[in-house]
């Protein structure tokens, strides 16, 4: 029982003093942000989502209107 804790305890250490995970779990933590913010803003409720569709339709009309419909 004794070396099950001591390997376990062993091990442990060893997980806190690796630092090679940490820099990759922060870009975890800082992408999932990102993706946050910009659901957020660019989501169908968002503030931008309205201007974009406006946008969006605005130049849809301009070339339908532009190119002649020849049957």
């Amino acid at each position: 029982m004794l070396k099950l804790y001591l390997k376990t305890t062993e091990a442990l250490k060893h997980l806190w003093a690796n630092k090679d995970g940490m820099v990759s779990f922060e870009y975890i933590i800082v992408a999932a942000c990102v993706i946050a913010v910009v659901a957020a803003v660019f989501g169908f409720n968002g503030p931008l989502s309205a201007a974009l569709n406006a946008g969006l339709k605005a130049i849809s009309t301009a070339l339908t209107n532009a190119v002649p419909v020849t049957p």
